[in-house]
């Protein structure tokens, strides 16, 4: 298996395994889906499951004759191309303008309990009770 980018030099991971800078030539002996990742400073990173058919001479059962039939190896070589895209730079102030509208108002101190529900806070548990209506208490790990 070729990988090859636009531009060049993107490092690579196959099933978050390094296998090199494109373009890099890697033996590979499973079909399927593949996780492929290319990672290159100043562009987005490209993450993207691969699928990679048997060729027909891996077909069950034309793979019987294939491999037990006709003498020699036959090598399969497949070739994948990715563009990578270039990398996005915000400004500073559009991400503050961002930063300050996830905020929202500001709450005067005092104004919610931490036990309000308006917090997502429920109410305290009572303890439970054992045999007797005496109080259950964890043991601790020297007690047991």
């Amino acid at each position: 298996m070729t990988i090859r980018s636009n531009p060049p030099g993107a490092l690579v991971y196959v099933d978050d395994y390094e296998i090199g800078t494109t373009p890099v030539s890697h033996n590979f002996t499973y079909y399927g889906t593949r996780k492929i990742r290319l990672v290159k400073d100043g562009y987005e990173t490209l993450t993207l499951m691969q699928s990679i058919p048997p060729p027909w001479y891996q077909i069950p059962p034309l793979d019987f004759v294939t491999e037990n039939l006709i003498p020699g190896e036959i090598n399969d070589q497949r070739t994948l191309h990715f563009n990578l895209a270039p990398q996005m730079i915000v400004p500073t102030e559009e991400l503050l303008r961002r930063a300050e509208s996830m905020r929202g108002p500001i709450q005067p101190a005092g104004a919610l309990l931490p036990s309000s529900p308006a917090l997502g806070v429920p109410e305290p548990i009572p303890a439970p009770e054992g045999i007797g209506g005496q109080p259950v208490f964890p043991l601790s790990p020297g007690q047991r």
